[in-house]
């Protein structure tokens, strides 16, 4: 290791890439789980990860309107894909979960909740736009009256390394919604790929907790100076230049409750399959289901909680049946809870810009573009 002070929360340094190994053994020896990206099935997904040479190193990717592609960039850039299908949400807030099961015999009912040691996670190479889905999460699931103990019992003691966007994907949009390319506070350690593919080749790191300080003391680094300082922020700025959409968010709550009849929310739904890609995808969608279920005996039961999605028809049904019954009002429902009345319901924007629900759909539907043509023929009075 350098001849360096001990590092303190703030600071920041650099690595050299084959560092980044003594950072990940030094996290496992601290008893985490390490989550992370790598490569499989011909697409970044989030696993358990303990060796660099695991991450998508010299991969890249294509993403534009329903449509996603891995290709090789080659070199030896560690960050150079953006995100995937999976979101963190899978690993927190989980897609099944059993909430109560019951026994029956002749003594009786036995009912029992299910009892699992919540796992030590470490998310690795997070990107800033997950980063804030994250913390919206947190005021949805972990906050309030009645969390979810599900969700908070993972959330607790979580360790996140950031990995900063020094490039940006076709549907990216987080610099319109404040959430990146660079994260600004929240996690423990924050990585900024600094030169790749070159002999200069380097990765700032920030630290942001004592966690993350406790953990750069045993990995060999050197303090940052200007040159490396000044070429993370140009590298994230040129991210920001390279993103393929915007979102004009100016009084985008107004404007989109003001024109919940506009004739876009009908040409849409001719194109929306309701297939729930979008919220599947989307870091921040949290609607779940309840089911029942047990044997044919009726000597076992169990209710279990399944992501759902408000695109499905049986979503909002009641007695009377679904209250939603057209594509058209799903689709609204969905986008104007995500950009507008998620304000009123949580005070912030449920959208962090990460171009998943663009990606991923099916047919190519983009709310950026949704939202510029309602924009575009505004229907209040007096636009």
């Amino acid at each position: 290791m350098d001849a360096v002070s001990e590092p303190a929360r703030g600071e920041s340094f650099v690595l050299e890439p084959r560092a980044l190994q003594a950072l990940l053994d030094a996290i496992v020896a601290e008893g985490y789980q390490i989550r992370g990206p790598l490569v499989r099935d011909h697409a970044v997904c989030l696993d358990e990860v303990t060796r660099v040479e695991q991450l998508p190193v010299g991969w890249t990717d294509e993403q534009e309107g329903g449509h996603y592609r891995l290709t090789r960039r080659g070199g030896s850039a560690l960050f150079g894909c953006g995100v995937g299908q999976d979101s963190w949400k899978r690993l927190l807030h989980r897609p099944l979960a059993l909430l109560w099961s019951a026994e029956r015999d002749d003594g009786g009912l036995a009912l029992s909740e299910p009892h699992e040691e919540p796992a030590r996670f470490a998310f690795f190479g997070v990107r800033p736009c997950d980063l804030a889905a994250i913390n919206i999460q947190d005021g949805i699931l972990a906050a309030g009256r009645y969390p979810d103990p599900f969700y908070r019992a993972r959330r607790q003691g979580l360790l996140t390394v950031v990995a900063n966007c020094t490039s940006a994907g076709g549907t990216c949009f987080c610099a319109s919604m404040g959430t990146g390319p660079r994260a600004e506070s929240g996690f423990d350690l924050a990585l900024t790929e600094l030169w790749p593919d070159t002999a200069n080749h380097a990765l700032l790191v920030e630290t942001g907790s004592d966690a993350g300080t406790r953990l750069l003391a045993a990995v060999p680094r050197r303090p940052a100076g200007d040159p490396e300082r000044r070429e993370a922020d140009e590298a994230t700025r040129r991210a920001v230049e390279q993103m393929g959409r915007r979102l004009d968010t100016s009084d985008i709550h107004g404007m989109l409750m003001g024109n919940l009849e506009h004739p876009r929310w009908a040409e849409v739904a001719r194109r929306c399959l309701a297939c729930g890609n979008c919220t599947l995808v989307c870091p921040t969608c949290f609607c779940t289901n309840f089911e029942d279920g047990g044997d044919l005996e009726l000597r076992h039961a169990e209710r279990t909680r399944r992501w759902d999605s408000c695109f499905t028809l049986g979503f909002t049904r009641l007695h009377g049946g679904p209250v939603r019954r057209k594509i058209r009002s799903r689709y609204r429902q969905w986008m104007t809870h995500k950009l507008a009345t998620w304000f009123d319901q949580f005070g912030t924007s449920g959208c962090v810009g990460c171009g998943r629900c663009i990606t991923w759909c099916p047919v190519g539907i983009d709310l950026t573009e949704e939202s510029a043509a309602i924009r575009a023929s505004d229907g209040r009075s007096g636009r």
